[in-house]
C-alpha cells in the first residue's frame, strides 16, 4: 500500500466516550479534562466526550456517569486550544433538545448513530445538527450485518439528510480487511466526492489497525480510535499504534506520535479498571459478531446466572442482537441457565 504515502487522514479519539464503557461510565470531570487537554496538546483534531451511550445515555439500562453530559462537555471544551469536541447521538435515546444543550456546552461535532439498516431514523437529527452548524456525521453501527450494496444505500440516505461524513462502524470488531475494502468502496461509488467516509473499528479480532488502513486505501479519510484502545470489548483502534503505522507508511495524521504514546502509558493505562485487551470473551465478540458494548453486561449476567460469558455472547451473536437490546442479555442468560438446570424456577 505504498500508494498511501502523502494521504491525509483526520483522527477522532473515542477514549472519553467509548472508553466510558470500559470504565462502567466512571470517569470524573477532572480526569476527562486531564486526558482531553493532553490530547489537544498532542494535536488530536477531534475528541468525543459523552456517556458511553451518548446523549441521553444516563439511565438505569446504560448506567449513570459521574456527571451530566453537559458538565463533561463544558469542562473539556473550555480548555481546548485546537481540538473540536464531539458527541454521540442515537435517535430514540438522545433527543434534539439534548443536542442543543450539548452545542450550548461547547460541542461542535456529532456522530448521529443508527443501526446499519435504519438510516431513516436519523433525518431530523442530522438536519438539526446541520442547522446548528455542527460537523455532522452519519454513523452506521454493526455494519458487518449489512452487505456492501445495502450499506451504500443507507449511507446515501444519510448524505441526503445532510451528513458531511458517513461512517462504516465495525461495532463488533467482526470485519476482515476485505470486508472493509468492499464496503468503503461501495460507499465511495455512490456518495458525492465532497462527502467524506469514516471508519470506526474495534480490536476484538486484532484487526482494527489493518482494517483502518484498508479503509484509507479504499477512500476513507476519517478514522476513529482511542488512545491505549480504551473502549468497549477489546477496545477501539489503539491510536498511538495506528499513528506509528501511519508514520511508517507516510500517511499524514498531524498528531504527535510520542506525545500520544506518553498519554497512553502515563494517563490511560493507570486509569483502567481492567487491562483492555483481547481475552476469550472479547475475542468471542469479534468471532460471533456481537456488539462490543455487550461485553461487561454479559460478564455480569454470567456471574448472576452461572452461564459462561462466552456462551452468552455466542447466543447473542446467533440471535443477531444489536445495540439497544442490552436488557435482552439478562433474559438470554436466564433462559440458558434454566435450560442447563442451573435455575429451579
Amino acid at each position: 500500500m505504498s500508494n498511501l504515502k502523502g494521504r491525509k487522514v483526520i483522527l477522532h479519539d473515542m477514549c472519553l466516550r467509548d472508553g466510558m464503557h470500559a470504565k462502567k461510565e466512571q470517569i470524573s470531570v477532572e480526569q476527562m479534562v486531564q486526558i482531553a487537554t493532553a490530547l489537544d496538546e498532542a494535536g488530536m483534531p477531534y475528541i468525543q466526550v459523552t456517556h458511553g451511550a451518548g446523549l441521553g445515555g444516563n439511565s438505569l439500562q446504560h448506567g449513570f456517569a459521574m456527571a451530566s453530559n453537559e458538565e463533561y462537555i463544558e469542562a473539556v471544551s473550555s480548555q481546548m486550544k485546537q481540538a473540536v469536541v464531539s458527541v454521540l447521538l442515537l435517535p430514540g435515546l438522545g433527543t434534539m433538545k439534548e443536542l442543543q444543550s450539548a452545542y450550548n456546552a461547547g460541542a461542535r461535532s456529532v456522530h448521529v448513530a443508527t443501526h446499519c439498516t435504519e438510516a431513516d431514523t436519523s433525518p431530523q437529527h442530522i438536519a438539526y445538527a446541520r442547522e446548528l452548524g455542527m460537523d455532522t456525521t452519519g454513523f452506521l453501527m454493526m455494519s458487518h450485518l449489512s452487505d456492501a450494496t445495502s450499506l451504500a444505500q443507507e449511507a446515501k440516505k444519510m448524505e441526503s439528510y445532510g451528513a458531511h461524513t458517513v461512517y462504516i462502524t465495525d461495532s463488533a470488531g467482526f470485519m476482515l480487511p476485505d470486508d472493509v475494502t468492499e464496503r468503503v468502496s461501495a460507499l465511495r461509488d455512490v456518495l458525492n466526492p465532497e462527502t467524506e467516509i469514516g471508519f470506526h473499528g474495534h480490536h476484538n479480532m486484532g484487526l482494527s489497525i489493518s482494517n483502518s488502513i484498508a479503509a484509507i486505501a479504499a477512500g476513507a479519510s476519517r478514522i476513529d480510535g482511542s488512545v491505549a484502545g480504551l473502549g468497549a470489548g477489546a477496545g477501539n483502534t489503539p491510536l498511538e499504534v495506528f499513528i506509528a503505522v501511519c508514520e511508517r507508511m507516510g500517511i499524514e495524521t498531524g498528531v504527535d506520535l510520542f506525545k500520544t504514546m506518553d498519554i497512553a502509558d502515563e494517563i490511560i493505562f493507570p486509569l483502567m479498571d481492567h487491562i483492555v485487551r483481547i481475552d476469550k470473551d472479547s475475542l468471542t465478540l469479534g468471532y460471533a459478531g456481537v456488539y462490543s458494548t455487550f461485553l461487561l453486561h454479559a460478564k455480569r449476567a454470567a456471574e448472576r446466572f452461572g452461564v459462561p460469558a462466552r456462551d452468552i455472547l455466542v447466543e447473542l451473536g446467533r440471535k443477531k442482537m444489536i445495540g439497544g437490546q442490552e436488557d435482552m442479555i439478562q433474559d438470554t442468560a436466564m433462559t440458558m441457565a434454566k435450560e442447563r438446570g442451573l435455575l429451579t424456577q
